[in-house]
């Protein structure tokens, strides 16, 4: 076989001595046609091959797409509200997505075998069938050339042989007249004549015999010792090399399936890690977390004493009028039996079945009011992060127009300035919308924290100081009468900082209440105006002029003073303001 140096796919095999040296030429010159019906069987077994590794690919390829199919039915398109939370959940989607690796590398695995396996063995056959049919018309070339060969010698032979015999006979034809004394003079001369004549075509026919004799003799000579060696050699390196050629497939066979075995035990590892995630006690956590009210635990019920009104005797077998409890010493409270049921409606429900009129929820309000306390601060802790993240891209979309009014200002040609400022204008209100909306829902925020800590510190309390009967916290508790139902009344302070819940109502009135007015540093000209709803805030007009007196301090307000003394605080981007050239820090703001 021949030694392929430099190709790691066929390694070489030892051979039994003598057995490289056996040659299709000299050990099989005689079997043209069973040399031609192997090779044939040779290609045929390597398109059965080709034909094995395109099934098996097929198998990848849909066993891959199942994969992905069942991966896609158990891990459907979820909103960022959905996102599976406990440990249990992400593991199982994380074991998905690792599957959905797996599938990709059976892809791969597909891939492989149909480009390095599939495809090259078929290119392969059409090359083998074009170089055996190529061999086999030079071989069928030689045969008809050398029984084209061996004919004219066969036909020389039989001249040959016809004419000895017509030669025999003009012989013996001539011997018969001249030993007949009744045979004329003429006729034995004619018999001779024809004797010479039949002799000399024989001696001819046998020159030819022997010339093409030797030319047929010649010519099978190089048949068999040259041309059908040679073709029967290029017929079995042809048949060796597609016997190594199938021995590479092999190779690349398996190798397709080895190169991801790395991947694959990675994805299987990182199955096993999810399933090492999984923790019991964080996903408890999270059920609490979740489903957490805020509200307390309800007290205990008062007896409720109906005796009051029977008449009493003085007997020992008397009915007493002194509940059990007082007998032994210990004071029971006596509730209106009124409250009572209007305890048991508000609080029952908690532990069992619904009454009918607690099941039409009321529907969802913008303040999440519907909502129990801990969940309503969730809630409404996710609402503020949105109005920023929207607050945050309104900005960065002010900060780049204005980047680009001041590339127009700079470069006229590039486009008019005026054009943008419908936008900017735009982008400012909004900006303001986002900013009241965020501050409203900090407000709402406060008020919940508010509560909690209220709750909190009330329940630390009625640890030592039990809570007078008939009335509990305000958080979804019940009181002594329907109509004095606990209600927390929304404030409006002033716009805070951006970002950062206002817990002071009067955080505006105490900067307010200092005895000496601030000096001004500046003045400023309203460029829309403001309507100042909120308290702490300033009304202004668009146009007038306003002084300043504190700058902003980063939360998007300033402090301004009308010419009639007013204080109070306007958006910074609802003014064009111009500092005091000898204070410091003077800035601009547009």
């Amino acid at each position: 076989m021949e030694n392929r140096s430099g190709e790691n796919n066929v390694q070489s095999r030892p051979t039994h001595k003598g057995q490289s040296a056996m040659s299709w030429g000299t050990e099989l010159w005689d079997q043209f046609d069973n040399l031609d019906k192997h090779t044939q069987w040779g290609i045929d077994f390597l398109e059965r091959y080709a034909k094995f590794v395109k099934e098996r690919l097929e198998i990848e390829q849909n066993y891959a797409k199942q994969l992905r199919n069942l991966v896609k039915k158990y891990c459907p398109k979820r909103s960022k509200d959905e996102e599976p939370r406990f440990t249990s959940c992400v593991s199982f989607y994380g074991i998905l997505n690792e599957l959905n690796d797996y599938a990709g590398q059976r892809e791969v695995v597909a891939e492989e075998m149909g480009h390095k396996v599939y495809g090259t063995l078929m290119k392969y056959s059409q090359d083998l069938k074009a170089e055996r049919k190529h061999h086999l018309q030079e071989g069928r070339k030689a045969q008809q050339y050398l029984d084209h060969c061996w004919k004219q010698m066969d036909n020389s032979k039989k001249k040959f042989e016809r004419e000895c015999k017509e030669a025999e006979k003009s012989q013996l034809t001539y011997e018969r007249l001249d030993n007949d004394i009744n045979a004329t003079k003429s006729e034995v001369e004619k018999a001779k004549a024809q004797y010479y004549l039949r002799t000399h075509m024989a001696d001819e026919s046998k020159n030819e015999y022997a010339a093409q004799l030797q030319n047929f003799n010649a010519e099978q000579w190089k048949h068999f010792n040259n041309a059908i060696p040679h073709i029967f050699k290029n017929l079995q390196d042809m048949d060796q090399r597609r016997t190594v050629k199938l021995g590479e497939t092999y190779r690349s066979f398996a190798e397709a399936e080895r190169r991801v075995i790395p991947i694959i035990s990675k994805c299987l590892e990182g199955m096993v890690s999810m399933a090492k995630a999984v923790d019991e006690r964080r996903d408890s956590g999270i059920v609490v977390e979740s489903f957490k009210s805020g509200f307390e635990p309800p007290g205990d019920f008062p007896f409720e004493d109906f005796s009051q009104n029977l008449s009493r005797t003085g007997s020992d077998g008397a009915i007493s009028n002194t509940p059990k409890g007082e007998r032994d010493g210990v004071p029971v409270s006596r509730a209106d039996p009124k409250h009572a049921m209007s305890k048991t409606k508000n609080k029952l429900w908690l532990f069992g079945k619904k009454p009918k009129w607690s099941v039409k929820m009321a529907p969802s309000v913008e303040d999440f009011s519907h909502l129990p306390p801990e969940q309503r601060r969730k809630r409404l802790q996710q609402k503020i992060d949105e109005l920023n993240n929207k607050l945050q891209i309104e900005m960065d979309q002010r900060d780049a127009l204005n980047k680009m009014k001041d590339v127009y200002e700079k470069t006229p040609p590039m486009g008019d300035p005026n054009s943008l400022q419908p936008k900017i204008s735009e982008t400012i209100f909004n900006m303001e919308k986002l900013r009241s909306e965020i501050h409203k829902h900090e407000a709402w925020l406060s008020e919940v924290e508010g509560k909690q800590a209220s709750r909190d510190r009330r329940h630390s309390a009625d640890n030592h100081h039990p809570t007078p009967q008939g009335r509990e916290s305000p958080e979804g508790s019940y009181t002594e009468d329907t109509s004095q139902e606990h209600h927390t009344p929304h404030h409006h302070s002033s716009p805070p900082q951006p970002g950062h819940p206002s817990t002071d109502p009067h955080e505006f009135d105490d900067e307010f209440d200092d005895d000496d007015p601030l000096p001004v540093i500046g003045h400023c000209k309203a460029l829309y105006s403001f309507d100042g709803q909120n308290e702490g805030t300033l009304v202004m007009a668009e146009d007038e002029v306003l002084y300043i007196i504190e700058e902003d301090k980063g939360d998007g307000w300033t402090r301004a003073r009308k010419q009639s003394g007013e204080e109070g605080y306007v958006p910074t981007t609802y003014v064009e303001i111009t500092m005091e050239k000898n204070c410091k820090g003077a800035v601009t703001y547009i």
